[in-house]
């Protein structure tokens, strides 16, 4: 999914220096934007309060929406560099395309995995015929330096590992939580997982105390080491836990995000993720102007111009608060 704010701003984050070195309960409430005409999304990273968690530096929640008379999700082509993006469905169905050539139809709780590495372009839309409903979270996993030039590639997995315990499922979409090893490609020690905890729960998961952690809420009611989060709000964790307690007062739907603290600073403005000004600048400009991110064939419609550059000397920078 684009970052399509037109008025897209620059967002420094990365570096251990302002890392919580310690168990937390820290609140993060979302962001509105608005994607394309039908669709409105909840950003709950980057935050004013947060901007990663381990390497996962971009999280929109969206949904549960009634797109039965609507065209649904129309996110036209548009370019990514020096990341990954994870598509993850509670409900519906996104058609994704790529200009590596890739075409799949994403389906609840399966991952489609996109790394653009050097340079991509991508589109997502609702099929035609489509589920009334749509419910999902986009996420972004910033590349460390040594891979982020990487070949662009795709990829899907239709079944994933899970972890079990009475009235808790829990679906390994990346990295590896309690021995369960997710099939995608990871570049740097992380899990997300989708937890969905029947109500009357009582449970706790193994954490690992070198990782930092958050909790995106995605439905229903829970209690996460004692807090309740509501959908569309994420709870930062802090590092330095072995394990997360979870209390669910209703049938609930979570989705855990982990990992090693990123210890490089980066840069990231709308849909790129470089270390310098010039690499954003370049970027930006190419895909202008240039055919660095390929062609997205098969879309019915225009691709996506960028929006202009600040004129500031955009500068990479560590986590800020």
């Amino acid at each position: 999914m684009s970052n399509l704010d037109r008025q897209a701003t620059l967002t420094v984050c990365g570096g251990r220096g302002f890392v919580v070195a310690e168990p937390v309960r820290e609140l993060l409430s979302p962001r509105r934007v608005r994607l394309g005409e039908s669709t409105e999304v909840r950003r709950l990273l980057p935050n004013l309060g947060r901007r990663m968690v381990g390497a996962w530096a971009f999280v929109d929640h969206y949904g549960p929406d009634d797109i039965a008379d609507e065209p649904g999700m129309q996110v036209p082509p548009h370019p990514h560099m020096g990341l990954q993006t994870v598509s993850w469905l509670h409900e519906g169905e996104v058609l994704h395309r790529d200009s590596t050539g890739s075409l799949q139809t994403i389906r609840p709780r399966e991952l489609g995995l996109m790394t653009s590495g050097r340079a991509i372009s991508h589109s997502e839309e609702s099929p035609k015929q489509h589920a009334r409903l749509l419910h999902g979270a986009q996420l972004w996993v910033a590349l460390p330096d040594a891979h982020r030039h990487v070949d662009p590639h795709f990829q899907h997995h239709a079944d994933l590992p899970q972890v079990t315990a009475p009235g808790l499922t829990a679906t390994v979409i990346l990295g590896e939580l309690d021995g369960a090893a997710s099939p995608g490609t990871t570049y740097t020690p992380l899990v997300g997982a989708d937890l969905a905890l029947a109500a009357g729960t009582e449970t706790s998961l193994p954490l690992h105390p070198d990782f930092e952690y958050a909790v995106l809420a995605m439905s229903g009611e829970a209690h996460v080491d004692g807090v309740p989060v509501l959908p569309g709000s994420m709870l930062y964790l802090g590092c330095g836990r072995t394990e997360l307690p979870l209390r669910a007062t209703s049938d609930a739907g979570l989705m855990l995000l982990g990992g090693e603290p990123f210890d490089e600073e980066i840069v990231m403005w709308w849909n790129f993720v470089g270390r310098t000004d010039e690499e954003i600048r370049t970027a930006r400009e190419e895909w202008m102007t240039s055919d660095r991110f390929g062609e997205v064939k098969g879309y019915d419609g225009a691709r996506l111009d960028a929006p202009e550059v600040p004129a500031a000397h955009l500068k990479a920078r560590g986590r800020v608060r």
